[in-house]
């Protein structure tokens, strides 16, 4: 199994680099991504015939690398240095949506944003009934706090 590695070490760079680009998926800060660069450059070393010294020393290199010059500017050119990124459910703070379901004031209704329906509650005392325009104030778990606004 040892010689096996040994004699197909490009294989194991190149799952190192399939994992680091899923586990950037998660994190979405391109730091991880950067070990995948270094995974892929060890990969083209160890396919030229490079030792594995020669290899680690590629790795090594070219995931600092990345991490100074590559890392950078994806953030400056992804992020748009937005000092608060939100994503997920927080970036539907202060979006508009429509009514699909009637938001009865004691219950739930219903509110599609960006053709995504979600669960809603209102703090306003009177329904907000079907087809009202309605900004998101708050969220709490998957059900936001809708607010109705002119329009």
């Amino acid at each position: 199994m040892v010689e096996y590695l040994t004699m197909h070490l490009w294989q194991l760079w190149a799952i190192v680099a399939v994992v680091c680009l899923i586990l950037e998926l998660t994190a979405g800060d391109f730091f991880i991504i950067c070990f995948s660069i270094g995974a892929v450059f060890a990969c083209l070393t160890d396919a030229l015939g490079g030792g594995i010294i020669l290899q680690l020393i590629v790795f090594a290199v070219f995931t600092l690398a990345s991490l100074f010059f590559v890392r950078p500017f994806a953030v400056r050119f992804l992020h748009k240095n937005e000092p608060n990124r939100v994503s997920n459910a927080d970036a539907l703070l202060g979006r508009k949506g429509r009514v699909v379901e009637t938001v009865k004031a004691d219950s739930f209704g219903r509110v599609q944003i960006d053709g995504d329906i979600w669960k809603a509650v209102t703090n306003e005392p009177q329904d907000i009934p079907e087809g009202s325009n309605v900004k998101v104030v708050s969220r709490e778990s998957t059900i936001i706090t809708v607010e109705t606004i002119d329009s």
